[in-house]
């Protein structure tokens, strides 16, 4: 197999499990794991220089997901990955020493089934299935020159603010 075959099956794999992280990551809960290597990624500034790397973290991104670990996992990098959609969901995160002879380290974590009972007194907005379209066209509609007309910065933030909340409802 030629290194051409190899690189557009690498790509072909991971455009699959990228489709497939968007379609499971609007289920109730969810934790991914496992090995991603991508060691270019600086997750802290949530950046990369290769292009493959961006794409994950674009993955990542897209699909509303929490990175929970914070330790690298291999020779002073982050490989290892455990993915969550939901906050408080994976908890008590420890990379601990390797185990057997293998090269990574071992990550322990607990997945806490107290989150979904978690009640919490602000309201999150489900973005994944928001209409965009529609939110832009009943913003739209709206003539923003009359309403903000002769208004201060106060008083119009406060006018956009009514609208934009009143579109999102």
């Amino acid at each position: 197999m030629s290194l051409l075959q190899a690189t557009y099956q690498d790509k072909q794999a991971d455009e699959a499990l990228y489709r497939q992280t968007g379609e499971v990551s609007r289920s109730k809960a969810l934790v991914l794991m496992g090995d991603f290597n991508h060691p270019d990624i600086f997750w802290r500034e949530n950046a990369s220089g290769h292009r493959q790397s961006r794409r994950l973290l674009e993955c990542v991104d897209d699909n509303f997901l929490l990175h929970v670990i914070e330790e690298p996992t291999r020779r002073g990098v982050m490989m290892d990955l455990v993915l969550t959609n939901k906050e408080r969901l994976v908890g008590n995160v420890k990379v601990k020493v390797s185990l057997g002879c293998r090269d990574h380290e071992m990550v322990e974590f607990k997945i806490l089934r107290e989150a979904r009972r978690v009640r919490s007194k602000f309201i999150t907005l489900e973005f994944r299935g928001a209409d965009f379209g529609l939110l832009r066209d009943l913003l739209g509609r709206i003539r923003w020159d009359k309403a903000l007309e002769g208004r201060g910065a106060q008083e119009s933030w406060s006018i956009f603010k009514h609208h934009l909340l009143q579109s999102q409802e």
